[in-house]
């Protein structure tokens, strides 16, 4: 019986994890490479010191920023990823989608940082964002279309993790919108989202994330 090539490519799952792993953290690496002392020829005193370090205050907000989003994906992928008993073709060049996407996080954080007043650059923030969540989504509904879940995993599992997409996707796109008021509203509003996914407030309104 002939053996067709997609049938045994990008099957392993733990080398995805590893490449994926790898990304993260380089991803993550090149973001506190927009977070440069201030240029001693500009410093004289400690009161330019502190100006000058008042200045990063953007940069500063938007690092922390897509940290919390590098991490949150992260977390999303790997709590799939623990739901799967194989991978396939089809969903590792999906995941391999989204690594790419995750590497273009340091751009537009640093876009968003340049130009924070811009609303621009706070929707090419917010589309990377966006792309993300969409890719993770198609990941999702593959690993369930192309039976890769594991036979024992609990079906409220992957609602709640569609749930989390969801939801987290619709906050993000309300962020957005406000930046029509200002990008400083869109950043604190998506910001606020993103403390509430990464440690799982336990208030009342927030228990389905």
């Amino acid at each position: 019986m002939t053996t067709h090539y997609n049938q045994v490519a990008g099957q392993s799952l733990h080398r995805l994890e590893g490449l994926s792993d790898g990304v993260f953290a380089f991803a993550m690496t090149l973001l506190v490479l927009d977070l440069r002392p201030p240029e001693s020829i500009s410093v004289h005193s400690e009161a330019d010191l502190w100006r000058a370090l008042v200045a990063l205050g953007p940069r500063v907000v938007t690092w922390l920023l897509s940290f919390f989003t590098l991490g949150i994906f992260w977390v999303g992928q790997q709590t799939h990823h623990e739901c799967l008993s194989r991978a396939d073709r089809g969903y590792t060049w999906i995941n391999l989608l989204f690594l790419m996407l995750v590497s273009l996080v340091p751009f537009s954080t640093a876009l968003l940082s340049e130009f924070i007043a811009y609303r621009v650059a706070l929707l090419v923030y917010w589309f990377n964002l966006l792309m993300l969540g969409l890719i993770l989504l198609a990941a999702t509904r593959h690993a369930r279309t192309f039976g890769l879940l594991k036979p024992d995993t609990p079906a409220d599992v992957e609602r709640a993790i569609l749930r989390r997409l969801y939801v987290s996707q619709a906050l993000y796109a309300v962020g957005a919108g406000l930046c029509i008021v200002s990008t400083g509203w869109s950043i604190a509003f998506i910001f606020a989202v993103q403390i509430i996914l990464a440690i799982g407030l336990r208030f009342r309104p927030f228990r389905w994330l």
